[in-house]
């Protein structure tokens, strides 16, 4: 008898499944199949209270069309209707003199997966305003995201779909330079002068910046001494700079300037840290700045990307154009061997896939409840 009970219950099973299989048939193809469609790329620009604009990129359900923006020719959504993508917001810093256009590849991914971005306009360190590179922009930076954040959180359009208790930021080169400082780096302007005044022969731009190269002839000494006594002059404050913002949650670093920071104040990043090294930096090299950043932070951050072909550059996408023989074509273009088509694509994805695996899955991992002592 329970021989044939389970091959009465066996046979019901299977035919059980069988029906279902034509039902689940009939169904699909009599419905029409519905796919996820991939947002368009919102555009709007909020204005920060320094005269500045932090550039906004959002889902949207908006139309997008052609835009020019000086060299660039890109396309978006302009105040296209916001849609609920995955309720994250992620901050970007621009690089010294940089602009919000030289990262809409990556603002581009990031949207596609569900993000927000939102890119403040550092005051006197930007494409229009180039007056104060360096560490008089450093100071200001993560004040600069905190308040940026602030001012996405004051726009009720994006803010209806947007949590702010765990936030990302991303920056290259100077804008690096914030990302370390919001995942708890801390940094002196001491540090940058020691550093320059050891190393200047051999990171020579990263002390100087876009206004003169080394080449190997009788003015290199003229141009060395007449840098460590700027330097030294006005870079002699021994104050510890540190920065939090408690909402940032996840900080991605891109070749950045680093190294002014005590190695020590990242071993334990206050956030999820991630590096993006470029092998062939030229302006940052990489022993000074992102990997003695990672020998610092070791096992507690991790390379989103090594570049091994790639050069200062490879943080912007798309790449201005570059006048040949120019400072900035030497600092910034793409060496023969890089594979700009193939790489960046992956870059910017690993960076999304950074940003999802911190922030996202913080959603479903309850963390454990603070004690008094912590």
């Amino acid at each position: 008898m329970p021989c044939r009970t389970n091959h009465f219950h066996a046979t019901f099973t299977t035919v059980r499944h069988i029906l279902a299989s034509i039902a689940i048939a009939v169904v699909s193809t009599a419905a029409p199949q519905i796919h996820a469609q991939t947002p368009s790329m919102g555009f709007t620009q909020l204005p920060q209270p320094d005269g500045g604009k932090v550039t906004v990129f959002y889902p949207s359900t908006g139309v997008e069309t052609e835009v020019k923006q000086g060299p660039f020719s890109l396309s978006w959504a302009s105040n296209g209707p916001p849609v609920k993508g995955n309720s994250h917001l992620i901050v970007i810093s621009h690089g010294s003199g940089g602009s919000p256009w030289v990262h809409t590849d990556l603002a581009r991914t990031l949207v596609q997966r569900g993000f927000t971005v939102a890119l403040p306009q550092h005051h006197g360190d930007n494409y229009q305003d180039p007056a104060e590179p360096g560490p008089p922009s450093w100071r200001k930076r993560p004040q600069e995201v905190s308040k940026a954040i602030d001012i996405v959180a004051g726009y009720a359009p994006l803010a209806v779909h947007l949590s702010f208790d765990s936030i990302g930021v991303f920056g290259g080169s100077a804008g690096g330079h914030t990302a370390l400082s919001l995942a708890g780096g801390e940094w002196s302007d001491w540090r940058f002068r020691d550093h320059c005044e050891k190393n200047i022969e051999y990171d020579f731009s990263s002390c100087v910046g876009f206004t003169t190269l080394l080449h190997g002839n009788w003015l290199d000494g003229l141009k060395i001494w007449i840098a460590k006594r700027i330097i030294a002059s006005r870079f002699s404050n021994e104050t510890v700079h540190r920065d939090f913002d408690p909402r940032i949650k996840a900080a991605v670093a891109m070749v950045p300037f680093a190294a002014d920071f005590a190695p020590e104040s990242l071993a334990q990043p206050k956030t999820a840290l991630g590096l993006v090294v470029a092998a062939k930096d030229v302006n940052q090299i990489p022993r000074f700045h992102a990997e003695a950043i990672l020998n610092a932070c070791r096992p507690n951050c991790e390379v989103v990307m090594n570049l091994p072909e790639g050069s200062h550059g490879a943080m912007l996408s798309p790449l201005p154009p570059l006048a040949p023989g120019s400072i900035g074509s030497y600092l910034l273009s793409d060496p023969p061997s890089f594979d700009r088509a193939r790489t960046i694509p992956e870059l910017n994805s690993r960076i999304a896939d950074f940003f999802i695996r911190h922030l996202l899955a913080r959603e479903e991992t309850p963390e454990k409840a603070p004690t008094q002592h912590q």
